[in-house]
C-alpha cells in the first residue's frame, strides 16, 4: 500500500509545479482534496488565524498543531506539508517534534530559523538564530525521524535579516546537514529568484510561498516553473477567500434576517451533508444496528 510519504515524494518526482493550498481543519483538508489537489500545506498562519483568532507570531504550540494533523487524517491519506516553525524550541524540541507529528500523520515538515518569537515570513521585524544552530536542528531532525520518507523543508528567513548572501550560504549547509527541499523565504527581486533557482534547482526541490499581500517578485505558479522551482505554497488563501464572505453574509443576515437572497451562492444542508459523506457513514451504520 502506498503510504501518504511516498505519495509525496512520487508527486514531487513529476514535472512541473506541486501546488499546495494551506489547510487548517479537516474540512479544508477534505475541500483540498476534493478538488484533486496532490498535497495540502498544513498553515501554522491558519491555524493561528482561524483556530485561535490570532496573528502568526509564534503563539501556536506543539500540541495544538498536532491535534490539528490528527484529526485530518481521520477522514484522508492526502499528503501534508506540515508547517513546524521553528521546531518548537531547540534540537531536543525538535527531535520530540518530529516524533508526534510523523505518529499524528505529517508526510514532510517545514523547519524555519526564525529566533523566537517567530512571525509570519512577510511581516517585519524577524530575527534568525545562528546558521549553527539550526544546522544542529536539522541533524535532530534526521537522526529522529522514523520513517526515511518523512521529509525536511529546511526554511531560512535570513535574506530579510542578515541579506541575500547569508540566505545562500545557509541554503548551502542546510541541504549538506540533510535537508530535502530548500525554502529561501521572501526574495526581493526576479533576480534574485533565478539566482537561488540556478544554484539549487538541479539539486533539490525548491519552495515558494505565493501568499496574497506578500512581497514575492511573482504571482503564479507558472512563473515557478519557468524557474525549477517546485512547490508552490498558498498559506492562508482559503482564508482570505472565507473572509470577506463571512463579513458580507454577517452583514446581510444582521440587515435582513435571512440568507437566501445574499448575493454569494451558500449551500443548504443537504449538499453540506453529501460534501461529507453523511449518507455513505449512515449506510455503514446499518451494519451495526442490532434491531
Amino acid at each position: 500500500m502506498t503510504t501518504h510519504n511516498q505519495r509525496l515524494q512520487t508527486a514531487l518526482a513529476k514535472p512541473g509545479v506541486l501546488k499546495a493550498p494551506g489547510l487548517f481543519d479537516s474540512l479544508t483538508a477534505r475541500l483540498v482534496e476534493q478538488a484533486g489537489f496532490e498535497v495540502g500545506f498544513v498553515s501554522g498562519a491558519g491555524i493561528a488565524f482561524s483556530r485561535f483568532g490570532i496573528p502568526d507570531i509564534g503563539l501556536i504550540g506543539m500540541s495544538e498543531v498536532a491535534q490539528c494533523i490528527q484529526l485530518m487524517r481521520e477522514i484522508t491519506e492526502l499528503p501534508l506539508i506540515v508547517d513546524i516553525d521553528t521546531g518548537f524550541g531547540n534540537a531536543l524540541n525538535t527531535q520530540r517534534t518530529v516524533r508526534v507529528f510523523e505518529r499524528a500523520g505529517a508526510s514532510a515538515m517545514q523547519m524555519e530559523d526564525q529566533l523566537m518569537p517567530k512571525r509570519c515570513g512577510h511581516m517585519k521585524g524577524k530575527n534568525v538564530v545562528s546558521c549553527n544552530e539550526m544546522v544542529g536542528k536539522i541533524h535532530a531532525f534526521v537522526d529522529s525521524r522514523s520513517n526515511e520518507h518523512t521529509l525536511l523543508v529546511a526554511r531560512t528567513d535570513a535574506l530579510g535579516v542578515t541579506g541575500f548572501d547569508d540566505a545562500m550560504e545557509r541554503a548551502r549547509r542546510y541541504l549538506e546537514a540533510g535537508a530535502d527541499l530548500l525554502f529561501i523565504e521572501a526574495p526581493k527581486s526576479l533576480e534574485q529568484m533565478q539566482l537561488i533557482a540556478a544554484e539549487f534547482g538541479s539539486k533539490v526541490p525548491l519552495v515558494h510561498n505565493l501568499v496574497e499581500g506578500g512581497a514575492s517578485p511573482v504571482a503564479s505558479a507558472a512563473e515557478l516553473a519557468e524557474m525549477a522551482y517546485k512547490v508552490a505554497l498558498y498559506p492562508v488563501a482559503l482564508l482570505h477567500a472565507f473572509v470577506p464572505t463571512a463579513q458580507a453574509l454577517l452583514q446581510h443576515i444582521k440587515q435582513h434576517g435571512e440568507t437566501r437572497q445574499f448575493s454569494q451562492p451558500l449551500l443548504d444542508l443537504n449538499q453540506i451533508n453529501q460534501l461529507l459523506n453523511a449518507d455513505k457513514l449512515l449506510e455503514q451504520a446499518k451494519k451495526y444496528d442490532a434491531s
